[in-house]
């Protein structure tokens, strides 16, 4: 939302608010930038949230592992409506505004051939395991986005991202990285599920919305789908570590079995690394900050945010 500010747009958010805080719009407030609190299972909002827009970044969702394996049911009905709804809206419209599908690189479950391609097979697990509800949510928006680009030549993009992170972002949710750095300033012992050997890429949020940006303005990108963010890869044990070492904090590192923080029923993925081949094929270079550089950019945020400052308690799951 920023950067299209910055570039002169005027933006509108329909937002609930339930993964976020309204602080994090308070210095955007102005005549180009409209605050709607509600909800996308809302169709009524939804169509009039969009009206006059020639631009729709649909980023709506439950978010993070932890809130997925312990509200599943409620977490697949808003993936699901709110993305229904989108579509509904959209082809409503009369003349349909550009649309980027945010789906997510849960998608690729339990796929083993790394780096994880656009074309891949999708491999999930049970649908005894909860986790796989938010992948399956995912899927089925990714194939209505693809669905309406086929039939009515909708001009819709999806992107995949591989754990977006920045200084606003919560860890109540699940989001590991948060977590460990609150952690550490805490002088928490940081907590690592299993044995930490399992390895993910992170990608800095301003990295993501420029390559997104730059997807959206180009228009051989409508009916494909993208990985986007980061492909440097490190195991979450490592993280820990350094992200103790970047914050100079003391705390103690240590595994923690996953039925502690997931419940009995829980899968997860070895590793999880995106092929950037057809991103960088479609804009050349784009941004891509080092791992280094977003820990020690996301703890200024940190240190510089009272209610982390403080210690204060992160919501609820």
């Amino acid at each position: 939302m920023e950067s299209l500010l910055r570039r002169g747009g005027t933006v509108r958010v329909l937002d609930d608010l339930s993964t976020g805080r309204r602080e994090n719009l308070a210095a955007l407030a102005g005549p180009r930038c409209e605050l709607i609190e509600g909800s996308v299972r809302d169709l009524r909002l939804f169509r009039e949230a969009m009206e006059g827009c020639g631009r729709v970044f649909h980023l709506a969702a439950s978010v993070g592992v932890a809130l997925i394996t312990a509200r599943p049911a409620e977490c697949l009905r808003n993936n699901l409506e709110g993305t229904q709804n989108l579509f509904d809206a959209v082809t409503a419209q009369r003349h349909p505004p550009r649309v980027m599908l945010f789906s997510s690189s849960e998608v690729y479950g339990k796929s083993s051939r790394v780096p994880l391609r656009e074309d891949e097979e999708l491999v999930l697990g049970p649908t005894s395991v909860p986790r796989w509800s938010y992948a399956s949510a995912k899927i089925v928006g990714e194939f209505q986005a693809l669905a309406a680009h086929r039939a009515r030549g909708l001009p819709v993009t999806v992107v995949r991202c591989f754990n977006t992170c920045g200084p606003r972002q919560l860890s109540a949710y699940g989001m590991v990285l948060p977590r460990f750095l609150e952690q550490a300033l805490r002088g928490q012992r940081l907590t690592v599920y299993g044995d930490g050997r399992q390895t993910r890429c992170f990608s800095d949020v301003a990295d993501v919305v420029e390559q997104v940006l730059l997807l959206e303005g180009h228009p051989a990108a409508a009916g494909e789908v993208f990985n986007v963010g980061n492909d440097e890869e490190i195991s979450i044990l490592e993280l820990a570590r350094l992200i103790v070492e970047i914050s100079g904090s003391r705390s103690e590192v240590v595994n923690v079995p996953y039925p502690s923080g997931y419940g009995p029923q829980f899968e997860d993925v070895p590793r999880r690394v995106p092929d950037l081949t057809k991103l960088r094929a479609y804009l050349g270079n784009t941004p891509e900050t080092d791992l280094r550089t977003l820990i020690e950019r996301t703890l200024r945020g940190h240190r510089a945010d009272p209610a982390r400052a403080a210690g204060a308690a992160a919501p609820p799951v």
